[in-house]
């Protein structure tokens, strides 16, 4: 993979590299005198459910934890009753279409998917969903993807006209040891900043009004779990924070551990004041849908043989998910970085087939878009516009055609 570089800085490596690094503790040597970052205590142990950012009731859920389930089992209710409710409905009436769209992680290769939208916003077939989920760089595209066809060119502007320096700024290798990650990723605070705005988040909240859900994973570092934000809930709140909340929920789960600076949240419980770390919700998984609580209501009415809403899923895979070969060099970077590699992949190719196991279970249909071997641009160096503009394209005109979706995982190979 190529490097470039900057004046007065070393060359920065490949986002794959920087996993590599982080992950290696490349460094060990002793220097002295540095400043490393600080952070208000975090929230202690068995408690990180309790604590709050906005004090808003629904704000977030910790789906591995009981209580975490129940309430998005009791979210999902709730959406679905404003939703029969926004169309003059009885709220016993069970049949609701349902429309469950989980983008996954990829970074440059969320252009798949941003292309993948506008191709099939085009064809005019593109459902309204009921649902969407985003993870990593799908929690940048998925506020655009649930609002709808309405916002397809600001999507497309995100991935295809910015350029590496709306992404980050390149630290010293030593950032290893005494910094928070090899990369400083307020640049791409500021580009969130710039996409999601008031106008943005009025959107938001009026969609959540009309029975509507927006969730966005990231990872708690401290209670080593993941967590699962509300942000239509967010939005509504009014809070004056409301706004500067969601941005950061984005920056967080697109912060990939230890390659940038992860986002710290302050928080209170029982009065006090604690800090949470978070970091790319890709630590848990590359996509989800909704959680195993949800469809229990879903189960027991196919169980007993009677009438349930139509659900369709739609999985964006913001990769491939075929084995990609390269020959690895026999030095420590590049054998962890290969390996990293490796899990990131067979956990995205894990993460489809779980969603596709559950849909079956589920009654649900699947469907699930991914980059396919038919596309052959070379991957050169991060943020690029030659790689990604050609992605995006490619999306495009899969989504047009209407060949994207496929109704099973492959083999994995073939």
């Amino acid at each position: 993979m190529s490097r470039f570089s900057r004046r007065g800085c070393p060359p920065l490596p490949t986002r794959r590299a920087l996993l590599a690094f982080a992950a290696g503790g490349a460094l060990s040597t002793s220097l002295s005198g540095c400043a490393v970052p600080t952070r208000l205590a975090a929230v202690p142990r068995g408690q990180a459910s309790a604590a709050t950012v906005l004090g808003v009731r629904n704000e977030r859920f910790f789906p591995t934890e009981a209580a975490g389930q129940a309430g998005l089992q009791q979210e999902f209710v709730a959406a679905a009753e404003r939703q029969l409710a926004s169309r003059g409905l009885p709220t016993t009436v069970p049949l609701l279409d349902l429309d469950l769209l989980g983008i996954s992680g990829g970074g440059e290769n969320g252009a798949f998917g941003a292309g993948l939208l506008n191709g099939w916003t085009e064809r005019g077939d593109r459902p309204t969903f009921f649902l969407v989920t985003g993870i990593s760089t799908g929690a940048l595209s998925a506020p655009f993807a649930f609002l709808g066809g309405n916002w397809d060119a600001r999507l497309k502007s995100v991935y295809t006209d910015i350029t590496l320096a709306d992404v980050l700024v390149q630290r010293w290798y030593t950032a290893a040891i005494w910094n928070d990650g090899m990369a400083d990723n307020t640049p791409l605070f500021r580009t969130i900043s710039r996409y999601l705005d008031e106008m943005m988040l009025a959107e938001i909240a009026s969609a959540y009004d009309g029975g509507r859900m927006l969730l966005i994973a990231t990872s708690d570092l401290d209670a080593q779990m993941p967590v699962i934000w509300n942000i239509g809930a967010i939005a509504k709140s009014g809070h004056p924070k409301a706004l500067d909340t969601v941005r950061r929920i984005l920056l967080a789960s697109s912060a990939i551990p230890g390659a940038f600076s992860p986002v710290l949240f302050d928080v209170t419980l029982d009065g006090q004041s604690f800090q949470e770390l978070h970091v790319d919700g890709g630590a848990f998984a590359q996509v989800f849908l909704y959680p195993p609580s949800v469809s229990q209501f879903r189960r027991e009415r196919l169980s007993r043989r009677l009438p349930v809403a139509r659900a369709r899923a739609w999985v964006i895979r913001n990769g491939r998910l075929d084995p990609e070969w390269a020959s690895v060099d026999r030095r420590t970077i590049g054998i962890t970085g290969r390996a990293i590699t490796a899990m990131i992949s067979a956990s995205s190719y894990n993460d489809v087939l779980r969603i596709y196991a559950a849909a079956e279970r589920d009654g649900v249909d699947y469907n699930l878009a991914y980059i396919g071997r038919d596309f052959t641009v070379e991957y050169d160096k991060p943020f690029d516009q030659a790689y990604m503009r050609p992605l995006f394209e490619y999306g495009r005109q899969h989504g047009l055609r209407g060949d994207a979706w496929v109704k099973r995982p492959p083999f994995r190979g073939s």
